[in-house]
């Protein structure tokens, strides 16, 4: 059977220690789509990094990336998380492949230049606006079977190494692969009104409604930049967009779609 349009999943730091169910149906969908797997890995860049006596700055959901911290993310995202992955996936059957944007020039950046938050010129250092995602190597090994993992590093044109977002890098994947849907795994599941009461689940969101959202504050952070990349895909042409739970990728049931 030929494959339908891809399906691009996010998968947060937050849940990499809890994908029991996560595995199961990636294996289901990988059967009808192309799927190509983002992870992020905050969590474990800022564990090392306490480890290493330094206090990581988190911006708006945002990583301020000194030398030394794009040196943890290297070392834990493209490192050990990715390895970790891909060994999970293996062992599900998978013929899973770890990369990171930098292989094949795949994700390619421009270093960001310092945005205005709250009256002060956050300079993120060695963080990475995406310009243009080359896809020829992700259908390469789609055509081999495989179903890349991917690090959320780029590359500039002089190879130099940016840590980029990962919710911004499975976005901008989804663009380029004109994918069918944008899975954002978080442990909560979908966007929830009130924090920790699931009777508050939004099925769904507009792009109005996010920015209200985000203006009263119960949208912010990680879910802040969810809400902003999700409807950039949906605007560049992405089929459908999800935030939704490790173990709710196919039913969804306690998942916000997000909508124009």
């Amino acid at each position: 059977m030929e494959a339908r349009p891809p399906i691009v999943i996010k998968v947060g730091g937050a849940v990499l220690q809890h994908l029991e169910a996560f595995w199961p149906q990636v294996q289901t969908l990988a059967r009808t789509h192309h799927v190509v797997i983002v992870h992020g890995g905050g969590a474990a860049a800022t564990s090392l990094a306490h480890r290493l006596g330094h206090q990581p700055r988190i911006v708006q959901g945002r990583r301020v990336t000194t030398l030394l911290d794009l040196q943890i993310v290297e070392w834990t995202m493209r490192g050990g998380v990715n390895v970790d992955l891909v060994g999970q996936a293996t062992a599900h059957g998978l013929h899973a492949v770890g990369l990171c944007g930098a292989d094949g020039g795949m994700v390619r950046v421009i270093r960001r230049k310092p945005w205005m938050i709250d009256g002060e010129a956050v300079d993120f250092g060695w963080v990475g606006d995406i310009e243009a995602v080359n896809t020829q190597l992700l259908h390469t090994l789609f055509g081999i079977g495989h179903l890349p993992i991917l690090a959320p590093l780029g590359v500039d044109g002089q190879g130099r190494r940016y840590n980029v977002n990962a919710d911004t890098v499975a976005a901008a994947i989804a663009v380029a692969l004109a994918a069918e849907t944008l899975l954002l795994v978080t442990a909560t599941g979908g966007i929830l009104r009130h924090a920790h009461n699931p009777d508050t689940l939004f099925r769904s969101l507009t792009a109005s409604a996010l920015r209200e959202g985000q203006a009263g504050g119960w949208i912010s952070g990680g879910m802040h930049v969810k809400g902003q990349v999700a409807i950039e895909a949906l605007t560049r042409g992405v089929g459908q967009v999800f935030i939704t739970a490790p173990g709710d990728l196919i039913g969804r049931t306690t998942a916000t779609r997000i909508v124009l």
